[in-house]
C-alpha cells in the first residue's frame, strides 16, 4: 500500500474513534433488518421507513448497487469490505459516503451484515496523489480493522465479526450468547453494560467510550479500545438490540499519553531557575506516567552547592560520579532510593549508569537481569538488593544532553507495573529528558553566573560599612536584576583622617554584570581618590578624568564617544566641627533630617554626570546639629516610570520625616514606602546619623614657627595625654609630635612671613591622632636616608610608631596627621 493510501487508513480509523457512523443490520438478502438513529440522522429516513426494504434502495447510482452486489458476494469469503458511493437522502438530495460492511457470525448460524457509513465531508482530505481510478478498495484492507458485536435486548450476543476477537481477546464460543459481563467479568465489564442500557432506554448513541481489551496475561502489553454505541430498532421502531463498533485505540492513545506528558512537561518543568528543583520537577512528571519510580541523577559539571565529588573518594570499590538531585516514587518515602537528594550517588565503574554518561546513549533493559553473576553481584550487592526487594523488573537509563555535554541521567524503572518498558516507552522518555535538559542547562548556566554575581557583588560593595567616631549608619541596596542580586548603583563609607568619614553614593546607568563591572572600576577609583583627602569637588573633578579616561580605554578608537554615563554625590563629615562639605555630579542632592525630623534639601550645584568634563564642580559646606540624619540615594528610588523626580523626593521627605524610628527601621519603611514593584532601576539608600566629639575629646594649640617650642609641643602632648589616661602613649606620641614639628619647621623656612605659625592638635576618638599644620604646601616624602645625612629619618620613624599616617591640604596650608591604636584598656 503507498505511503498516501496508509495515511487516509489511519485518518479513517482515528475519524471512526471520534465520529459516531450511521449503523444498518443486513440480513444475507440484503434486505435492512435494524435501523440505528444515527443512519435516520445520515439519510433522513426513520426506521418504519426503511425496515423490511432493500439496502440497495439507497444507493444512487446503478454502478454502486451492481458494485456492492459482486462485492457481497465476494467479502463472503474476505468477511467485509469497503467503498465509497452516493445514498439518496430523503428529500432528494445526495450525500458522498464510505461504506464498510463487515459480515458476522451468529449462534443460530445465520449471516447478516453490519454496515456502518460516514459522511465523507466528515472524513480528512483524500490524499491529493490518489486518482479516481485507484479504487478505495484496493487502497484499504479487505476486511477493515473493526469489531462489530449485536446484542439483543437482554445484551446477549447474537452477531459478532471475526475483528472483534482478535481486539478484545474474548473467543467466539465464550462470546455468542453471552452477556458481556458473563464472558468476561469485572468492574470495568460492568460499567459497559450500563453505557449498553442507557442506549437501549434512550436511543441516544454514545460514542468514544474507551475500555481496556480482555487479553491474556502472556499477550503482554494492554490494548485500548474505543466504541461507538448504537440502537438498533425494527419497522414499527422498537429497539432490536444494540451495535458496538469498536476500534483498537492504542496507538493514537499512546500519542494522546506523550502528548498529555510533553504538554506537562513545558508547564511544570523549568518553572525556577534553581537546578536542584528543575531536576525534582522532572522527576515528581515520570511517575507515574511513566515509571513507578525514577531518579535525576547530576554529574559534577553541574552546580549544586555542595562539595565537588572528587574530594569524596571511592567507597567500597564504588566512585561518586553523580549527585542526586531528583527523587520521585509510588510508594511514600521513595523507600527504593539508596540516596537522598544532595548526597553523592556512588556506582560501580562498569555499570550502566557510567556507560550511559560515558557513551550518550540510553540503556534500555525491559526485561532486568537481577540472576546472580551480573554487574549487580560484583559490584554492588546493596543497590541489588533494593531492586530484589521492590521487584524491580523493567529500567531505562537516559542521558541529560545540552549544549554537547552529558549533565547527567534519569532512571525511569518499574516495580508494580507489570508491564516491561517498550520502544515507545524509551521514545518518550528521552523526548522528556531532551526537554527538560534545556531547563536544566539554563538553570545550571544561571547558577554559573549567580555564583560570579555574588562574588562580584561580595567585592564591590562594603562588607561592614562604619561611619566609627563620625556617624552611624544604615543602607538598603535593592538592584532591578533580582536573579543576579548586583547592578549599577553603588554606595560607600570610607574613613578619614582626623576622625572624618566620606559618604559616598553613585549610579551607573544599566544594571546587571555589566553595570555591575562598570561600578566596580568607579568604586575603586573613589576609594583612592578618597585616600588623597582632596576636597569634595576636586575629588570629583579628578574622577571625571578618571571616566573619561575608562570610556577612551574601551574604544579607543572613538575618544570622543561616552561609553560610561554615571553620577555621584561626594560628601565629608567632620564630627570635631560638626561640618558636612559635598558635591554631586548630575546626582539628586540628599536631604538632611533634624533630630527633629524636619526634612530639607540642601542647594547644592548638580554639576555635570561623569565623563562629560564639561564645567568644574562645587562644594558646599553645612553645619548639622548632632544627631542629624543624611540621606544619600539614586535615583531609583524616587523616579518611576509613572511619576517624576520631584514627586518622587516629595515621598521620600514625607517617609524620612519619621523621627521616630531607629536608623535602621527608618532606612527599611522608606524603602518599603518607595520601592516601585516590579523595579525598573535600582535603588540605594544609605542613611548616616551624624555624631560629634566633645570638648574634651580634642585639644590643640597654635605655636609659633621657632625650634625651640619643639619641647614645649612634646611636653603639652604628654600631658594631655595624661589627663586621658593614655600615659602608655606617651613616649611615641612625643617622638611623633617632635618628628612632624622639626618636618614643619625645615620645610617650612622658605616661608618669608615672621608670622607663620605651626598647630598641633591631638583627637582622641577610635584612634589616637596627633595632627601638625603649617604654612607650606609641599608634601613630604619618605626617604632611604644615607649614613653620613643629618636629616631624612623623621618620617621612616613616625612610619614605625604610627598605624598610618598621610597629608592633607587646608586653605592655609597642609596637614601632617598620624594615627596611634588606642589600649585596649583605654
Amino acid at each position: 500500500m503507498g505511503s498516501s493510501a496508509t495515511t487516509a487508513v489511519s485518518e479513517v480509523q482515528a475519524t471512526i474513534e471520534t465520529v459516531s457512523p450511521a449503523i444498518a443490520l443486513l440480513d444475507t438478502q440484503g434486505t435492512v433488518v435494524g435501523w440505528s438513529q444515527t443512519a435516520q440522522r445520515l439519510v433522513g429516513y426513520s426506521a418504519a421507513e426503511v425496515v423490511g426494504r432493500s439496502a440497495g434502495v439507497l444507493l444512487v447510482a446503478a454502478g454502486d448497487r451492481a458494485k456492492a452486489s459482486h462485492a457481497a458476494q465476494e467479502s463472503t469469503l474476505r468477511g467485509g469490505w469497503s467503498d465509497l458511493a452516493q445514498v439518496r437522502h430523503r428529500d432528494g438530495h445526495r450525500i458522498d459516503v464510505r461504506l464498510c460492511v463487515s459480515s458476522l457470525s451468529g449462534q443460530d448460524g445465520r449471516g447478516w451484515w453490519a454496515v456502518y457509513a460516514t459522511d465523507k465531508a466528515l472524513l480528512p482530505a483524500w490524499p491529493t496523489d490518489a486518482t479516481r481510478t485507484e479504487p478505495l478498495l484496493a487502497m484499504l484492507p479487505s476486511c477493515p480493522p473493526i469489531g462489530v458485536v449485536i446484542r439483543d435486548t437482554h445484551l446477549r450476543c447474537i452477531q459478532v465479526n471475526d475483528s472483534q476477537g482478535s481486539k478484545d481477546g474474548i473467543p467466539l464460543p465464550k462470546r455468542l450468547g453471552r452477556r458481556l459481563t458473563e464472558a468476561a467479568p469485572g468492574t470495568e465489564t460492568e460499567m459497559l453494560e450500563a453505557v449498553m442500557h442507557q442506549v437501549l432506554e434512550s436511543g441516544d448513541p454514545a460514542i468514544n467510550v474507551d475500555y481496556q481489551a480482555f487479553l491474556p496475561t502472556k499477550e503482554g502489553s494492554s490494548r485500548i479500545l474505543t466504541a461507538s454505541y448504537s440502537r438498533l430498532d425494527d419497522a414499527q421502531g422498537r429497539a432490536l438490540g444494540v451495535c458496538v463498533v469498536s476500534v483498537d485505540a492504542s496507538d493514537s492513545r499512546r500519542a494522546q499519553e506523550r502528548l498529555a506528558i510533553l504538554g506537562a512537561a513545558s508547564r511544570r518543568i523549568g518553572t525556577t531557575l534553581d537546578v536542584m528543583q528543575t531536576a525534582q520537577e522532572l522527576a515528581d512528571l515520570a511517575v507515574p506516567f511513566l515509571a513507578d519510580y525514577a531518579t535525576v541523577d547530576l554529574a559534577e559539571s553541574v552546580p549544586l552547592g555542595e562539595e565537588p565529588l572528587a574530594r569524596l573518594g571511592p567507597q567500597d570499590g564504588r566512585i561518586p560520579v553523580f549527585r542526586r538531585a531528583g527523587l520521585a516514587s509510588i510508594h511514600p518515602g521513595t523507600p527504593e532510593s539508596q540516596f537522598a537528594r544532595g548526597e553523592p550517588v556512588f556506582v560501580p565503574p562498569t555499570s550502566p549508569f557510567t556507560g550511559v554518561l560515558r557513551s550518550g546513549k540510553s540503556h534500555f533493559e525491559p526485561m532486568l537481569d537481577t540472576s546472580s553473576g551480573t554487574w549487580l553481584d560484583h559490584h554492588d550487592p546493596a543497590r541489588a538488593k533494593k531492586i530484589r526487594e521492590h521487584a524491580m523488573h523493567s529500567l531505562m537509563v537516559v542521558p541529560i544532553h545540552a549544549r554537547g555535554a552529558v549533565l547527567g541521567v534519569e532512571v525511569f524503572v518499574r516495580t508494580e507495573d507489570p508491564r516491561p518498558f517498550e520502544e515507545d516507552d524509551l521514545l518518550l522518555a528521552e523526548e522528556l529528558v531532551s526537554w527538560a535538559a534545556l531547563a536544566l542547562d539554563n538553570a545550571r548556566q544561571y547558577a554559573r553566573e549567580r555564583s560570579a554575581a555574588l562574588a562580584l557583588q561580595r567585592l564591590l560593595h562594603p562588607h561592614r560599612p562604619t561611619g566609627g567616631s563620625a556617624a552611624d549608619v544604615a543602607w538598603r541596596y535593592l538592584p532591578a536584576d533580582s536573579h543576579h542580586g548586583i547592578g549599577g548603583d553603588w554606595f560607600d563609607v570610607i574613613p578619614l583622617s582626623g576622625a572624618r568619614v566620606a559618604l559616598v553614593v553613585g549610579d551607573v546607568v544599566g544594571h546587571g554584570i555589566n553595570a555591575a563591572a562598570k561600578m566596580g572600576q568607579l568604586r575603586t577609583a573613589m576609594h583612592t581618590l578618597a585616600d588623597t583627602d582632596m576636597p569634595p569637588d576636586e575629588v570629583l573633578s579628578r574622577l571625571d578624568e578618571q571616566v573619561i579616561r575608562f570610556t577612551e580605554a574601551e574604544d579607543p578608537q572613538s575618544p570622543g564617544t561616552t561609553m560610561m554615563a554615571a553620577t555621584c554625590l561626594y560628601a565629608v563629615y567632620d564630627p570635631v566641627t560638626r561640618t558636612c562639605t559635598m558635591a554631586r555630579a548630575g546626582h539628586p542632592p540628599p536631604a538632611v533630617i533634624t533630630p527633629h525630623g524636619h526634612v530639607t534639601y540642601p542647594d547644592l550645584p548638580a554639576g555635570a554626570p561623569l565623563g562629560l568634563g564639561l564645567v568644574p564642580f562645587e562644594s558646599v559646606t553645612l553645619e548639622l546639629t548632632e544627631g542629624s540624619v543624611l540621606a544619600l540615594f539614586t535615583d531609583g528610588l524616587i523616579e518611576t516610570r509613572h511619576q517624576d523626580i520631584s514627586t518622587g523626593m516629595n515621598r521620600l521627605r514625607a517617609a524620612l520625616a519619621r523621627p521616630d524610628l531607629t536608623l535602621d527601621e527608618l532606612c527599611g519603611s522608606t524603602v518599603d514606602t518607595l520601592r516601585a514593584k516590579p523595579p525598573s532601576d535600582d535603588a540605594t539608600l544609605l542613611l548616616a546619623q551624624t555624631r560629634s566629639l566633645s570638648r574634651d575629646q580634642v585639644a590643640s594649640w597654635q605655636f609659633p614657627s621657632a625650634p625651640a617650642v619643639v619641647s614645649r609641643a612634646r611636653t603639652l602632648a604628654a600631658r594631655q595625654l595624661t589627663q586621658w589616661g593614655l600615659e602608655r602613649l606617651a613616649e611615641s606620641t612625643e617622638l611623633i609630635v617632635s618628628e612632624l614639628f622639626t618636618n614643619a619647621l625645615i620645610h617650612g623656612n622658605s616661608d618669608c612671613n615672621s608670622d607663620r605659625t605651626i598647630g598641633l592638635r591631638l583627637i582622641r576618638h577610635e584612634m589616637l591622632t596627633c595632627e601638625v599644620s603649617d604654612a607650606s604646601h609641599s608634601h613630604p616624602l619618605v626617604r632611604q636616608a644615607r649614613t653620613t645625612d643629618e636629616h631624612g629619618r623623621g618620617l621612616f620613624l613616625v612610619t614605625q610608631l604610627s598605624r598610618r599616617w598621610g597629608t592633607r591640604h587646608i586653605p592655609d596650608g597642609k596637614i601632617i596627621w598620624a594615627d596611634q591604636q588606642l589600649p585596649a584598656s583605654a
